[in-house]
């Protein structure tokens, strides 16, 4: 069934109320019922309410999709202009500008719910009525309030906004689950095949923000020849194939892969999915949520929930997200796993704090942490852990330069390295790494990491290894070798003197180690060291109190790092590139988590045995011990790296890198690339 006339019976259940809130919202902008200052509010977010209408209206009749190119950009940017970087600034979005306009109180709540109305703009463009009708609702009921506004009102809103969370739990989940489960919810898969890609009005189809990054990505891929996008498309599928046969995983019993990519790379995407095809795998595509225009946006929003965060919502959003799962557990079954195409070379983003931004309590930091910990356990149940895999690759995008099709065309040559040459260097490194006891780090310059690894041991050498010998699989591009550490004696003091995590940037990030755990962090990105605190413990401990080092690893891609310092755009690789450029750590959860149990061997044919930490192996006496629900890699550069080195349980040393070079016996073929940059 076509994917619209599927949606069109379940308009038809709420459209009675939709045409009611529409009616009601169009009278609202000639209307002074509410005093100042809140009357002005009130207009403009009625003014985007009916622009939403209006485009659903046009895609219902199909006049959307006839306006010419020149008409479609115009909407774009209409529908967009309010949270543009030069307009936000007098944005009712802006908590800082709500809350300056509204006071703290109804600031806080009213940036929330016009942060929750906008995100409604994708209903429209996907023909669905649903969550425009009830965030309508909800905003003329609080429109209602303010009317008659008096000391009780604040209460009241807040009240609103908790209901319509809660009382609508049910069919959010259902539906955020079938996104990731069902492919005859074929919205965006519809755009990539059906469409002309030569005809750049498709890019206005998706309802997203459509800046020159996709204009210019589109452009460019359709410059290229159909072998050249086959063979991209090929390095990314296979890539996925080859990662369930090295985690022994069958994926002709799967029928379901999930793909993720950016706007713009839909010939690249096009290809893949056929692809898959071939594999057995139908696609499911969803929005990501997030937006790359106005980054600052999404940081100032992260934490809205908190103003209807609690147990009961929490409790109540799990049964629902179980009920989401049942209703979809044979498509559950067959899900393969996410394939990813990240982009990178996007101007860098240094997030504002800002104290009118809603924020969680430290009551709802422990409870978001539990939520996050028992909803991927949840998942865990129905999308097994041990039977997934994934795979993902990163290109950039026009914003890195005028050197793009430089750059795009030296990241293809990088994602597609000669993994047989990598395969047997790595290899002697392992055989290396699997004589020690512990592994020493020191930064130089103004590196100041002073940092002791310990290693897992390894009892039959001619049977087990304790590091993964990565190639081009599920981690694209090819280069590095990694372990899951043991915490017991992993001490001392990690540092990066800049470092692009989750596309914030962190100045002098410092992290203190005992036992493998977090016990101290700073970084110098604001004056007051209680907001440095604050923005490591949100976005890189995601409000635990502390975390594990989940891996250890060594970056052996040194043409990546050669890439980066040719075009000084060392700062917007992606960590998916920068990880392979230096030795790096991750905070979290190990790489095998929830699949520890399943048996994987290196191309020597060695098993890995390092997949456990202590904390990882409480799964077997309390789980919601065991995992974090985060993984985050912190790489040092090879330029601020003075030694790397392996002590063995006698005290013997081998220095495998030192000053930024690699040092040890069969692997100088490494540092080539570094000599024809005379670095």
């Amino acid at each position: 069934m076509d994917y619209r006339v599927k949606l069109k019976e379940e308009n038809e259940l709420i459209r009675e109320r939709f045409d009611l809130a529409v009616e009601r919202i169009s009278q609202i902008p000639s209307e002074n019922t509410v005093k100042e200052p809140y009357l002005d509010y009130f207009h403009k977010v009625a003014t985007y309410i009916i622009k939403m209408k209006d485009i659903f209206l046009s895609i219902e009749d199909g006049s959307y999709g006839e306006k010419s190119l020149s008409d479609l950009q115009a909407i774009n940017h209409d529908l967009y202009e309010d949270i543009l970087e030069e307009n936000y600034e007098t944005s009712y979005a802006n908590p800082e500008y709500a809350v300056k306009m509204l006071g703290e109180n109804y600031g806080k709540v009213l940036t929330c719910l016009y942060a929750r109305l906008r995100a409604c703009l994708a209903g429209a463009f996907e023909y669905r009525l649903f969550d425009m009708t009830i965030n309508m609702e909800l905003f003329i009921e609080i429109y209602n309030l303010f009317e008659e506004e008096d000391e009780t009102t604040y209460k009241e809103v807040k009240s609103a906004l908790y209901y319509t969370a809660t009382d609508y739990s049910e069919e959010v989940c259902y539906y955020r689950t079938r996104e990731l489960l069902d492919p005859e919810l074929s919205f965006i898969t519809d755009i990539i095949m059906d469409s002309d890609l030569t005809d750049l009005r498709y890019l206005y189809q998706y309802g997203e923000r459509i800046t020159e990054n996709e204009i210019k990505t589109a452009e460019y891929m359709n410059s290229l020849s159909q072998d050249k996008i086959d063979a991209m498309a090929f390095t990314y599928t296979e890539g996925y194939r080859i990662g369930f046969i090295y985690a022994n995983i069958d994926l002709s019993k799967k029928g379901i892969v999930n793909v993720r990519y950016e706007i713009g790379f839909e010939r690249m995407v096009r290809a893949a999915i056929k692809q898959f095809e071939k594999l057995g795998l139908k696609p499911t595509i969803r929005r990501s949520g997030a937006n790359k225009f106005n980054k600052q946006y999404d940081y100032d929003h992260r934490f809205d929930y908190g103003l209807y965060f609690d147990k009961a919502y929490v409790e109540k959003r799990l049964a629902h997200l179980r009920k989401g799962y049942e209703a979809f557990k044979k498509e559950a079954s067959l899900f393969a796993g996410p394939a990813v195409i990240e982009t990178f070379g996007e101007r860098p983003f240094t997030p504002v704090s800002k104290s009118e931004s809603n924020k969680l309590s430290e009551k709802q930091q422990k409870l978001d942490v539990e939520f996050s910990r028992d909803s991927r356990l949840l998942m865990n149940e129905y999308i097994k852990g041990d039977e997934r895999s994934f795979t993902i690759i990163a290109y950039p995008v026009p914003e890195i330069g005028e050197k793009f099709e430089e750059i795009f065309e030296e990241t293809v040559k990088v994602n597609t390295l000669d993994y047989h040459l990598y395969q047997n260097i790595q290899q002697t490194l392992i055989d290396t790494l699997d004589q020690g006891e512990y592994v020493h780090i020191l930064g130089t310059g103004v590196n100041k990491t002073d940092l002791k690894v310990q290693l897992h041991e390894i009892t039959d050498p001619t049977k087990q290894t304790g590091f993964e010998n990565c190639l081009a699989d599920v981690n694209i591009p090819v280069g590095e070798v990694f372990t899951s550490p043991k915490l017991t004696g992993t001490d001392g003091v990690l540092h990066v003197s800049e470092v692009y995590l989750r596309e914030y940037k962190y100045i002098d990030l410092a992290l203190t180690l005992k036992d493998g755990k977090i016990v101290d962090y700073t970084c110098k990105n604001f004056d007051n060291e209680e907001e440095n605190k604050k923005f490591i413990k949100e976005n890189l401990l995601y409000n635990h109190d502390t975390l594990p080092m989940g891996e250890f690893a060594i970056g052996t891609n040194t043409t990546a790092y050669v890439m980066g310092r040719k075009y000084n755009i060392q700062d917007k690789l992606p960590i998916l590139i920068a990880e392979k450029t230096g030795p790096h750590f991750a905070m979290g959860d190990t790489c095998f988590s929830m699949s520890e149990e399943v048996v994987t061997r290196n191309p020597d044919g060695k098993e890995m045995i390092a997949k456990d930490n202590e904390c990882s192996i409480l799964r077997k006496t309390d789980i919601t011990k065991a995992y974090f629900s985060c993984h985050t890699d912190i790489t040092i550069p090879y330029d601020e790296l003075g030694e790397i080195a392996v002590y063995k349980k006698d005290g013997d040393k081998i220095v495998i890198i030192e000053n930024g070079r690699f040092v040890l016996a069969g692997t100088e073929e490494l540092n080539k690339p570094l000599d024809e940059m005379n670095i």
